[in-house]
């Protein structure tokens, strides 16, 4: 289900109607933009190094510093059970290294997690209403639908040049002016 833009959306943009297009159909689409400038974003993610659960509270060591707050849904992985999961923070003990949630079940002595586990704030919610991620979902989605709706996945443009295959390399370097201040570096460097 999209986060950042909506079936609607895209739809005035495209200008296309309901009865042409389906919101699932659209919904597809914007997913798919989603998934592709997700892993380019900074998602405020840190390793789990160790972890416990007392008194129906889990509390999980990073390895630095994390940047989760009271109320936050986090993802975490590699944990194993009954650690893994999306849980909300809650404020039994949040310091720069520690942070913890709320998970019913008996109490599990602290352990370490080899190799480490992973704890990250889900998907794209941390950039609803920021217009500059908006807009890259917004082209890349359009980019996405026409490639699918011309024939051969070629598009002629105003100037009557043939744009060859829509969703090639550049596609992303489209949309990285916009996404400059939220890139994650380190995810570029592989």
């Amino acid at each position: 289900m999209p986060t950042i833009v909506t079936a609607t959306e895209l739809r005035t943009i495209l200008g296309v109607s309901s009865s042409l297009y389906s919101d699932a159909y659209l919904d597809d689409i914007i997913d798919t933009s989603e998934n592709l400038i997700l892993p380019m974003l900074v998602t405020f993610q840190s390793k789990i190094n160790k972890v416990k659960l007392e008194d129906n509270v889990a509390y999980f060591v990073t390895a630095t510093i994390h940047e989760f707050t009271q109320g936050q849904s986090v993802i975490i992985t590699g944990c194993g059970s009954p650690f893994n999961g999306t849980h909300t923070v809650t404020d039994d003990e949040i310091t720069d290294y520690v942070f913890t949630v709320a998970i019913t079940n008996a109490d599990i002595l602290e352990k370490n997690i080899i190799p480490a586990g992973n704890a990250a704030l889900s998907g794209l919610s941390t950039y609803v209403a920021n217009p500059n991620v908006e807009s890259a979902v917004l082209a890349i989605s359009v980019e996405i639908f026409q490639a699918r709706t011309a024939s051969g996945g070629s598009i002629e443009g105003i100037d009557f040049a043939v744009t060859p295959y829509r969703l090639s390399k550049n596609l992303l370097a489209k949309v990285t002016g916009l996404l400059g201040p939220y890139l994650d570096v380190d995810a570029m460097v592989g």
